[in-house]
Protein backbone atom coordinates (compact mmCIF):
# COMPACT_ATOMS: atom_id res chain seq x y z
CA UNK A 1 0.00 0.00 0.00
CA UNK A 2 2.82 2.40 0.78
CA UNK A 3 4.41 1.67 -2.60
CA UNK A 4 1.18 2.47 -4.44
CA UNK A 5 0.59 5.66 -2.45
CA UNK A 6 4.13 6.98 -2.96
CA UNK A 7 4.06 6.10 -6.66
CA UNK A 8 0.93 8.21 -7.17
CA UNK A 9 2.61 11.08 -5.29
CA UNK A 10 5.70 10.96 -7.50
CA UNK A 11 4.63 13.94 -9.71
CA UNK A 12 4.24 16.09 -6.60
CA UNK A 13 7.69 15.06 -5.41
CA UNK A 14 9.22 15.92 -8.79
CA UNK A 15 7.92 19.49 -8.47
CA UNK A 16 9.62 19.84 -5.07
CA UNK A 17 13.14 19.27 -6.43
CA UNK A 18 15.38 22.24 -7.16
CA UNK A 19 16.92 22.52 -10.62
CA UNK A 20 20.22 23.73 -9.18
CA UNK A 21 22.58 22.64 -6.41
CA UNK A 22 23.52 19.19 -5.17
CA UNK A 23 21.10 16.26 -5.55
CA UNK A 24 18.77 16.16 -2.55
CA UNK A 25 17.44 13.17 -0.66
CA UNK A 26 14.35 11.78 -2.34
CA UNK A 27 11.15 12.73 -0.44
CA UNK A 28 9.96 9.14 -0.87
CA UNK A 29 12.87 7.90 1.24
CA UNK A 30 12.26 10.55 3.91
CA UNK A 31 8.61 9.54 4.17
CA UNK A 32 9.43 5.83 4.27
CA UNK A 33 11.84 6.41 7.15
CA UNK A 34 9.24 8.56 8.90
CA UNK A 35 6.71 5.75 8.53
CA UNK A 36 9.14 3.39 10.24
CA UNK A 37 9.71 5.89 13.04
CA UNK A 38 5.96 6.02 13.76
CA UNK A 39 5.27 2.30 13.33
CA UNK A 40 8.16 1.21 15.56
CA UNK A 41 7.89 4.08 18.08
CA UNK A 42 11.41 5.39 17.51
CA UNK A 43 11.74 8.37 19.86
CA UNK A 44 13.88 10.69 17.74
CA UNK A 45 15.47 11.16 14.33
CA UNK A 46 18.87 10.42 15.86
CA UNK A 47 17.72 6.99 17.04
CA UNK A 48 16.06 6.46 13.66
CA UNK A 49 19.41 7.00 11.93
CA UNK A 50 20.99 4.47 14.27
CA UNK A 51 18.30 1.96 13.32
CA UNK A 52 18.89 2.61 9.62
CA UNK A 53 22.61 2.08 10.16
CA UNK A 54 22.32 -1.55 11.28
CA UNK A 55 18.76 -2.76 10.59
CA UNK A 56 18.72 -4.39 7.15
CA UNK A 57 14.93 -4.55 7.01
CA UNK A 58 14.72 -0.81 7.67
CA UNK A 59 17.24 -0.21 4.87
CA UNK A 60 15.25 -2.42 2.51
CA UNK A 61 11.99 -0.60 3.20
CA UNK A 62 13.53 2.86 2.81
CA UNK A 63 15.36 1.83 -0.39
CA UNK A 64 18.98 2.14 0.78
CA UNK A 65 21.84 -0.10 -0.25
CA UNK A 66 23.59 -2.25 2.34
CA UNK A 67 26.80 -0.19 2.18
CA UNK A 68 25.10 3.19 1.73
CA UNK A 69 25.89 5.79 4.38
CA UNK A 70 22.95 6.86 6.53
CA UNK A 71 21.84 10.48 6.72
CA UNK A 72 22.74 12.89 9.48
CA UNK A 73 19.96 13.35 12.08
CA UNK A 74 19.42 16.99 11.03
CA UNK A 75 18.22 15.95 7.57
CA UNK A 76 14.60 16.20 8.71
CA UNK A 77 15.16 19.62 10.23
CA UNK A 78 16.54 20.85 6.91
CA UNK A 79 13.83 19.23 4.78
CA UNK A 80 10.82 19.81 7.03
CA UNK A 81 9.94 23.18 5.48
CA UNK A 82 10.10 21.68 2.00
CA UNK A 83 7.74 18.87 3.00
CA UNK A 84 5.50 21.34 4.81
CA UNK A 85 5.19 23.75 1.89
CA UNK A 86 4.53 20.89 -0.52
CA UNK A 87 1.47 19.74 1.44
CA UNK A 88 2.94 16.23 1.51
CA UNK A 89 1.18 15.03 4.68
CA UNK A 90 -2.27 16.02 3.40
CA UNK A 91 -1.60 14.43 0.00
CA UNK A 92 -0.30 11.24 1.62
CA UNK A 93 -3.37 11.12 3.86
CA UNK A 94 -5.73 11.53 0.88
CA UNK A 95 -3.97 8.80 -1.10
CA UNK A 96 -4.27 6.39 1.83
CA UNK A 97 -8.00 7.19 1.95
CA UNK A 98 -8.12 6.40 -1.74
CA UNK A 99 -6.82 2.92 -0.93
CA UNK A 100 -9.71 2.47 1.51
CA UNK A 101 -12.22 3.92 -0.96
CA UNK A 102 -11.15 1.48 -3.69
CA UNK A 103 -11.80 -1.38 -1.27
CA UNK A 104 -15.23 0.12 -0.39
CA UNK A 105 -14.33 0.44 3.28
CA UNK A 106 -15.47 4.04 3.86
CA UNK A 107 -18.89 5.16 5.02
CA UNK A 108 -20.39 8.39 3.69
CA UNK A 109 -23.28 8.45 6.17
CA UNK A 110 -22.20 7.93 9.77
CA UNK A 111 -19.27 9.71 11.43
CA UNK A 112 -17.75 10.47 14.83
CA UNK A 113 -15.73 13.51 15.86
CA UNK A 114 -13.55 14.13 18.89
CA UNK A 115 -10.54 16.10 20.02
CA UNK A 116 -7.61 15.48 22.34
CA UNK A 117 -4.97 17.63 23.99
CA UNK A 118 -1.42 17.31 22.65
CA UNK A 119 1.19 18.47 25.13
CA UNK A 120 3.43 21.07 23.51
CA UNK A 121 7.23 20.98 23.44
CA UNK A 122 7.46 23.88 25.89
CA UNK A 123 7.84 24.08 29.67
CA UNK A 124 5.74 26.11 32.06
CA UNK A 125 8.79 28.20 32.93
CA UNK A 126 8.61 29.63 29.41
CA UNK A 127 5.03 30.84 30.02
CA UNK A 128 5.70 34.47 30.89
CA UNK A 129 3.78 37.73 30.98
CA UNK A 130 3.45 39.46 27.62
CA UNK A 131 4.18 42.87 29.15
CA UNK A 132 7.42 41.61 30.74
CA UNK A 133 6.28 42.48 34.28
CA UNK A 134 6.55 38.96 35.72
CA UNK A 135 8.46 37.92 38.81
CA UNK A 136 12.23 37.82 38.33
CA UNK A 137 14.01 34.47 38.32
CA UNK A 138 17.33 33.54 39.93
CA UNK A 139 19.28 34.44 36.76
CA UNK A 140 20.34 30.90 35.86
CA UNK A 141 20.46 30.89 32.02
CA UNK A 142 20.11 27.10 31.79
CA UNK A 143 17.30 26.21 34.19
CA UNK A 144 16.13 29.23 36.19
CA UNK A 145 14.04 28.88 39.33
CA UNK A 146 10.74 30.76 39.03
CA UNK A 147 8.21 31.34 41.82
CA UNK A 148 4.66 31.11 40.40
CA UNK A 149 2.81 31.24 43.73
CA UNK A 150 0.03 33.81 43.83
CA UNK A 151 0.35 34.69 40.14
CA UNK A 152 -2.69 34.29 37.88
CA UNK A 153 -1.48 32.83 34.61
CA UNK A 154 -3.85 33.14 31.66
CA UNK A 155 -3.55 32.89 27.92
CA UNK A 156 -4.61 36.50 27.38
CA UNK A 157 -1.86 37.86 29.65
CA UNK A 158 0.88 35.22 29.29
CA UNK A 159 2.64 33.55 26.39
CA UNK A 160 5.28 30.88 25.98
CA UNK A 161 8.64 32.14 24.78
CA UNK A 162 9.49 28.65 23.48
CA UNK A 163 6.29 28.03 21.48
CA UNK A 164 4.15 31.19 21.31
CA UNK A 165 1.24 29.36 19.61
CA UNK A 166 0.80 26.83 22.44
CA UNK A 167 -1.93 27.69 24.94
CA UNK A 168 -2.45 26.71 28.57
CA UNK A 169 -5.20 24.08 28.80
CA UNK A 170 -6.35 21.23 31.01
CA UNK A 171 -8.41 18.09 30.44
CA UNK A 172 -10.98 18.78 33.15
CA UNK A 173 -11.70 20.17 36.57
CA UNK A 174 -8.98 19.31 39.07
CA UNK A 175 -6.45 18.42 36.35
CA UNK A 176 -3.15 20.23 35.90
CA UNK A 177 -2.89 22.80 33.12
CA UNK A 178 -0.23 22.30 30.44
CA UNK A 179 0.85 24.13 27.31
CA UNK A 180 -1.01 22.26 24.59
CA UNK A 181 -2.55 22.06 21.16
CA UNK A 182 -5.80 20.29 20.29
CA UNK A 183 -5.83 17.51 17.69
CA UNK A 184 -9.18 16.76 16.03
CA UNK A 185 -10.22 13.58 14.23
CA UNK A 186 -13.24 12.80 12.05
CA UNK A 187 -13.86 9.04 11.94
CA UNK A 188 -16.22 7.07 9.76
CA UNK A 189 -18.17 4.56 11.82
CA UNK A 190 -18.15 1.54 9.50
CA UNK A 191 -14.51 0.48 10.01
CA UNK A 192 -13.10 3.17 12.30
CA UNK A 193 -10.90 4.89 9.70
CA UNK A 194 -9.82 8.52 10.02
CA UNK A 195 -11.26 10.61 7.18
CA UNK A 196 -10.23 14.12 8.25
CA UNK A 197 -7.87 15.74 10.75
CA UNK A 198 -7.05 19.15 12.13
CA UNK A 199 -4.81 20.73 14.76
CA UNK A 200 -5.85 23.99 16.39
CA UNK A 201 -4.90 26.05 19.38
CA UNK A 202 -6.40 24.73 22.60
CA UNK A 203 -9.26 27.21 23.05
CA UNK A 204 -12.51 26.40 24.83
CA UNK A 205 -14.59 26.23 21.65
CA UNK A 206 -12.08 24.76 19.19
CA UNK A 207 -13.58 21.25 19.22
CA UNK A 208 -17.05 22.36 18.13
CA UNK A 209 -15.69 24.76 15.52
CA UNK A 210 -13.37 22.13 14.05
CA UNK A 211 -16.13 19.50 13.86
CA UNK A 212 -18.32 21.74 11.70
CA UNK A 213 -15.39 22.59 9.41
CA UNK A 214 -14.27 18.97 8.99
CA UNK A 215 -17.81 17.79 8.20
CA UNK A 216 -18.15 20.58 5.63
CA UNK A 217 -14.90 19.54 3.92
CA UNK A 218 -15.52 15.79 3.69
CA UNK A 219 -17.90 14.53 0.94
CA UNK A 220 -20.88 12.83 2.53
CA UNK A 221 -24.19 11.38 1.49
CA UNK A 222 -27.68 12.56 2.42
CA UNK A 223 -28.84 11.89 5.97
CA UNK A 224 -25.33 11.94 7.45
CA UNK A 225 -25.00 11.66 11.24
CA UNK A 226 -22.26 12.88 13.55
CA UNK A 227 -21.62 11.26 16.92
CA UNK A 228 -19.76 13.10 19.66
CA UNK A 229 -19.44 13.38 23.44
CA UNK A 230 -21.18 15.84 25.76
CA UNK A 231 -18.69 18.61 25.07
CA UNK A 232 -20.36 19.05 21.67
CA UNK A 233 -23.86 19.39 23.16
CA UNK A 234 -24.45 23.11 22.63
CA UNK A 235 -27.37 24.84 20.94
CA UNK A 236 -25.18 26.74 18.48
CA UNK A 237 -23.20 23.67 17.45
CA UNK A 238 -26.31 21.55 16.96
CA UNK A 239 -27.88 24.36 14.92
CA UNK A 240 -24.84 24.64 12.64
CA UNK A 241 -24.84 20.89 11.98
CA UNK A 242 -28.55 20.81 11.17
CA UNK A 243 -28.17 23.76 8.78
CA UNK A 244 -25.62 21.69 6.85
CA UNK A 245 -27.89 18.65 6.66
CA UNK A 246 -26.06 16.67 9.36
CA UNK A 247 -28.01 14.95 12.15
CA UNK A 248 -26.17 15.54 15.47
CA UNK A 249 -25.94 12.28 17.40
CA UNK A 250 -24.33 14.06 20.36
CA UNK A 251 -24.33 12.63 23.88
CA UNK A 252 -26.84 14.49 26.04
CA UNK A 253 -25.90 16.64 28.98
CA UNK A 254 -27.78 16.01 32.21
CA UNK A 255 -29.18 19.58 32.06
CA UNK A 256 -30.00 22.02 29.29
CA UNK A 257 -29.28 19.60 26.46
CA UNK A 258 -29.75 20.72 22.86
CA UNK A 259 -30.63 17.14 21.85
CA UNK A 260 -34.25 16.14 22.45
CA UNK A 261 -36.43 13.08 21.95
CA UNK A 262 -36.79 13.68 18.22
CA UNK A 263 -33.20 12.47 17.88
CA UNK A 264 -32.72 10.07 20.78
CA UNK A 265 -35.84 8.00 20.00
CA UNK A 266 -34.23 6.56 16.87
CA UNK A 267 -32.24 3.33 17.00
CA UNK A 268 -29.44 4.94 14.98
CA UNK A 269 -28.73 7.35 17.84
CA UNK A 270 -27.93 4.47 20.20
CA UNK A 271 -25.75 2.84 17.53
CA UNK A 272 -23.80 6.09 17.09
CA UNK A 273 -23.25 6.34 20.84
CA UNK A 274 -21.68 2.88 20.88
CA UNK A 275 -19.61 3.46 17.73
CA UNK A 276 -18.22 6.85 18.82
CA UNK A 277 -16.13 5.24 21.56
CA UNK A 278 -13.90 3.71 18.90
CA UNK A 279 -12.35 7.13 18.28
CA UNK A 280 -10.50 6.76 21.60
CA UNK A 281 -8.62 3.82 20.08
CA UNK A 282 -7.31 6.17 17.39
CA UNK A 283 -6.07 8.70 19.94
CA UNK A 284 -4.53 5.94 22.05
CA UNK A 285 -2.60 4.54 19.09
CA UNK A 286 -1.44 7.96 17.91
CA UNK A 287 -0.22 8.95 21.37
CA UNK A 288 1.38 5.69 22.51
CA UNK A 289 2.68 4.24 19.23
CA UNK A 290 2.87 7.42 17.14
CA UNK A 291 4.60 9.39 19.91
CA UNK A 292 2.09 12.26 19.96
CA UNK A 293 1.50 12.29 23.71
CA UNK A 294 4.14 15.02 23.88
CA UNK A 295 4.78 16.50 20.47
CA UNK A 296 8.31 17.15 19.23
CA UNK A 297 7.59 20.13 16.98
CA UNK A 298 6.62 23.74 17.53
CA UNK A 299 4.00 25.81 15.77
CA UNK A 300 0.48 24.88 14.64
CA UNK A 301 1.49 24.14 11.03
CA UNK A 302 4.24 21.66 11.95
CA UNK A 303 2.14 19.96 14.62
CA UNK A 304 -0.73 19.67 12.14
CA UNK A 305 1.62 18.14 9.54
CA UNK A 306 2.82 15.48 11.96
CA UNK A 307 -0.68 14.80 13.30
CA UNK A 308 -2.04 14.26 9.78
CA UNK A 309 0.83 12.00 8.74
CA UNK A 310 0.43 9.92 11.92
CA UNK A 311 -3.31 9.57 11.22
CA UNK A 312 -2.47 8.34 7.71
CA UNK A 313 -0.09 5.78 9.22
CA UNK A 314 -2.85 4.61 11.56
CA UNK A 315 -5.12 4.14 8.54
CA UNK A 316 -2.45 2.01 6.85
CA UNK A 317 -2.27 -0.24 9.91
CA UNK A 318 -6.06 -0.40 10.05
CA UNK A 319 -6.30 -1.30 6.36
CA UNK A 320 -3.70 -4.02 6.85
CA UNK A 321 -5.74 -5.48 9.70
CA UNK A 322 -8.97 -5.35 7.69
CA UNK A 323 -7.30 -7.16 4.79
CA UNK A 324 -6.15 -10.09 6.96
CA UNK A 325 -8.78 -12.87 6.72
CA UNK A 326 -10.03 -14.20 10.07
CA UNK A 327 -8.59 -17.49 11.27
CA UNK A 328 -10.91 -20.48 10.81
CA UNK A 329 -12.68 -21.64 13.94
CA UNK A 330 -11.17 -24.68 15.58
CA UNK A 331 -13.31 -27.78 15.94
Amino acid sequence: MSDRVLKRLSPRFEAMYSEMGRPSIAPEKLLRALLLQILYTVRSERLLMEQLDYNLLFRWFVGMNVDEAVWVPTVYSKNRERLLQGGVAEAFFEEVLREARVQDLLSDEHFTVDGTLLEAWAGLKSFKRKDGQGKPDDGDPGNPSVDFHGEKRRNDTHQSTTDPEALLAKKGAGKEAKLSYTGHVLMENRHGLVVNTRVTQATGTCEREASVEMMAEYPRGPGATLGADKNYDSAEHVKQLRERGVTPHVAQKSRYSAIDGRTTRHTGYQVSQRARKRVEEIFGWMKNVGLLRKIRHRGTDRVDWMFTFTAATYNLVRLRNLAIPPEPARA
